[in-house]
């Protein structure tokens, strides 16, 4: 009986399909990478991180323009501009260190909303452990996301349960997606930042075509 393709494989297939279709694909597509870089994050950041540059060097080709948002301290928010290049983005983030303070979720949804006026963005990342704002300002914005069909895909390091019950209204009322991976689970986010490149650059059917049960988790989620 054939082995199932292993995460690496089968996020790698997808990108190598997209990048055999990037010469006829004339427009770039957008992503928001926001993450929480406060000091609960310290402890697996430097895994994510080359991690995350890892995932987006490959992506390359698809003709993916990724934004990095990050926050982190006592009012740290720091927004990057569109980067085409991907050793940009690797040094943008391994120059990154967490810093103790609290969550400011608000601010990357709000910087979201903002982005819909100035050009098209086809999905968000963003990648935390906690959350300590209240909801409703949060799942407010995330509605007006998902009006405008921009989802928000959410991954949670961790088992916060709080922070899962935020999330997941986040990702739902944005029309994304939400999913939680063990901390220092470097296949885990592998497959799921796969799948987020795959909606943001081909769409949800490029969901489909990722043999994963990651992937598959997320499909579940996203509305027709």
């Amino acid at each position: 009986m054939p082995k199932p393709p292993s995460i690496k494989t089968s996020v790698n297939t997808f990108l190598r399909r997209a990048q055999d279709q990037a010469m006829t694909n004339t427009t770039s597509a957008r992503l928001v990478f926001a993450m929480d870089a406060t000091a609960s994050r310290e402890p697996t950041w430097d895994l994510a991180t080359s991690l995350h540059a890892e995932l987006f060097n490959i992506a390359s080709a698809t003709r993916l323009d990724v934004q990095l948002v990050y926050y982190r301290g006592l009012d740290d928010f720091y927004v990057s501009g569109w980067n085409k290049e991907p050793r940009t983005l690797l040094h943008e983030m391994q120059n990154v260190r967490c810093r103790g303070g609290r969550t400011q979720i608000l601010r990357v949804l709000q910087h979201a909303r903002r982005q819909i006026s100035n050009e098209k963005t086809e999905a968000i990342v963003f990648v935390g452990d906690c959350c300590e704002e209240s909801p409703t300002e949060l799942y407010a914005c995330a509605g007006e996301l998902g009006l405008f069909r921009l989802p928000v895909f959410v991954f949670q390091e961790g088992h916060d349960p709080y922070a899962k019950q935020v999330f997941q209204q986040i990702a739902k009322r944005s029309r994304g997606a939400y999913a939680r991976f063990a901390p220092g689970s470097a296949k885990e986010l592998a497959a799921l930042l796969g799948a987020a490149v795959a909606y943001a650059t081909k769409g949800k059917d490029a969901v489909s075509q990722l043999a994963t049960a990651e992937a598959r988790r997320l499909l579940k989620q996203l509305p027709p």
